[in-house]
């Protein structure tokens, strides 16, 4: 990679063509394969708008999830390149895509440095080799894939007969990556699969070629060491190999949100550092063993690579995660929602996002994934969902069933979502002599989730202005909290420029440092949590909150000695830091 972020995963649909933005200027992006209608729907768009000749892949084809996934990134692939090709034609001229390039990279890139001497020049032969040097060394980003782990529906056939392990949700959309053309990585979210991971030992796809390089490569999204160690292990015993751990802050993300028993990304990130080597030699030997076992290759030692995202927002705290940290690169994800060049967000929801405050954005537990749910209270998903329940029609219709899961009146599973679920359940409610009190608190907790598959897709279809007549209109997103920092819409340039401290998008906003953000997130988790068990405190939940509390303390102490190390804070800010830290300490207390 020439640059040092990347755009993770944004929804199902934000980030679902961005790679066609972003790419050919060398930036790595992620789309999300959960919902294979949209895949579909916007190989349809992009196919009929460039190359032609579309053909649909109907979901009554065998295997036709996976079949979708694969035809859908086979074309983000061939656009791509070809956005690529001819982007390397161009002249070295202000203006063209070219030199776009090479103006997006962070000041320290050699080949920037490069491109700045060249253009500097007079004379034409030397300026000549040196442009022929500086082609040669771009490299467009990846279109890496994201795969729900948890998102695993099992599915039947017309005639309810189950369709096989092999078919489920995950399983399917990991065969459509593997199937693809793309040299790029998947990335494993929301925890532990086993069964995702025997499926994955299957393909071979991910094993490397003759030159020992592995051109389908594994990422693991991943909350703490521990986790990372245990799935990493798993797959280096079936020799698969983790090409890179990206750590995820558990609370102060975008979208579902993974809290940690209390422990924070600082203490996390210094705990990779330390056994960074360790940890690599050791899956190392594992995968080595494994792999002679399988294929018959030179094994050669792949790299492995650590990144970080959440919560980040000035160019200050990207360098220091990056040196401080010795990660690779870094992740900004919420911050290019509000970038129309690069993402999906349609205009009124964008100007929601524009004009929101801190306490729009809200942890909820909306997901019917039963996980807790970064949520926007403007959006027009929350508006129909408190509309519908003032109707007495709570829920949503059910059509896509990617998150139908729960079987506690059906014999085949539905979504909590769902207004068949919600109905049922609120019967059950009112059967059982509730208190008012209690019964209130229960329908809220009912009714509060809410249709992902729908409204995380409709902001797309709405941009791409291929939204249905019949269509819920209705916009569900996810940012995480630091947007409420970020106020306007911005160009690609302004964002990129931010990122690397040629600009500041925030020079008149008051806003604390990440680790402080994430710190008074935790603080606020556990207080709500406490809050909610005190009517039954077991003593196993008594010990948690201890331990719990004991990991936050830790990581105060940990950032007070971290606080030389930030250089970059003037004297008030290590100042208002320490204050910070104080109050989160008393309220703990």
């Amino acid at each position: 990679m020439n640059h040092t972020f990347h755009i993770p995963v944004l929804g199902l649909g934000y980030s679902i063509d961005t790679p066609l933005k972003v790419a050919r200027y060398g930036i790595s992006s992620v789309v999300s394969i959960v919902d294979d209608e949209l895949t579909e729907r916007m190989r349809k768009y992009h196919q009929e708008k460039t190359v032609g000749g579309y053909t649909l892949i109907s979901k009554k084809e065998d295997d036709s999830r996976a079949k979708r996934i694969t035809a859908y990134l086979n074309l983000l692939d061939l656009l791509v390149k070809k956005q690529f090709t001819d982007l390397k034609t161009q002249t070295f001229e202000e203006g063209t895509d070219l030199s776009r390039y090479f103006e997006l990279l962070p000041d320290t890139s050699s080949i920037k440095q490069q491109y700045e001497a060249m253009m500097a020049l007079e004379a034409e032969v030397p300026k000549a080799i040196i442009q022929e040097q500086l082609i040669a060394a771009m490299v467009p980003g990846t279109i890496d894939v994201n795969i729900m782990s948890k998102v695993d529906k099992a599915n039947y056939k017309a005639n309810q007969e189950y369709a096989g392990d092999d078919f489920t949700d995950a399983l399917a959309a990991m065969r459509g990556f593997a199937n693809s053309t793309l040299n790029s990585s998947v990335i494993i979210s929301a925890g532990l699969n086993p069964r995702l991971y025997t499926y994955m030992e299957k393909c071979n796809a991910f094993y490397p070629d003759a030159d020992g390089k592995l051109q389908k490569k594994i990422i693991l999204k991943v909350s703490d060491f521990r986790s990372a160690l245990i799935q990493a292990k798993m797959l280096a015993k079936k020799g698969l190999w983790v090409s890179e751990f990206r750590v995820e802050s558990g609370l102060n993300c975008g979208g579902h949100a993974f809290a940690t028993e209390g422990f924070l990304l600082g203490p996390i990130l210094e705990e990779f550092k330390q056994k960074r080597q360790e940890l690599a030699e050791e899956l190392y030997q594992m995968y080595q063993a494994a792999l002679q076992s399988k294929v018959d290759v030179k094994v050669i030692k792949p790299v492995q690579r650590i990144t970080a995202q959440g919560g980040i927002g000035t160019a200050e705290e990207h360098q220091f995660l990056l040196n401080y940290y010795e990660l690779d690169a870094a992740g900004w994800g919420s911050p290019f929602l509000l970038v129309p060049e690069a993402t999906n967000v349609d205009d009124d929801t964008l100007n929601d996002l524009v004009t929101a405050r801190a306490n729009d954005y809200y942890l909820s537990n909306s997901s019917p994934l039963g996980v807790l749910f970064n949520n926007f209270r403007k959006s027009t998903a929350e508006q129909q969902r408190i509309q519908r329940i003032e109707k007495g029609r709570p829920g949503s219709p059910c059509t896509k069933k990617f998150l139908c899961t729960n079987t506690e009146f059906t014999e085949l599973p539905i979504c909590t979502a769902s207004r068949e679920y919600q109905n049922l359940k609120i019967k059950q409610l009112q059967d059982q002599q509730l208190s008012e009190t209690e019964y209130q608190q229960q329908f809220d907790a009912v009714t509060e989730k809410v249709c992902l598959c729908e409204g995380l897709c409709a902001s797309t279809y709405i941009k791409a202005g291929i939204l249905k007549p019949r269509e819920n209109k209705a916009v569900s997103i996810c940012p995480g909290p630091n947007l409420a920092f970020f106020h306007a819409q911005y160009s690609l340039k302004q964002m990129i420029n931010h990122i690397y401290g040629r600009e500041n998008l925030l020079s008149e906003v008051l806003r604390p440092n990440l680790f402080i953000n994430e710190l008074n997130l935790y603080v606020d988790y556990l207080k709500k949590d406490i809050a909610a068990q005190l009517e039954e405190l077991t003593a196993k939940k008594d010990k948690y909150f201890s331990k719990f509390k004991s990991q936050l303390l830790n990581g105060i102490a940990y950032y007070r000695d971290l606080i030389p190390e930030l250089t970059f804070q003037h004297s008030e800010s290590v100042e208002e830091m320490l204050k910070q830290l104080q109050l989160a300490e008393q309220r703990l207390s």
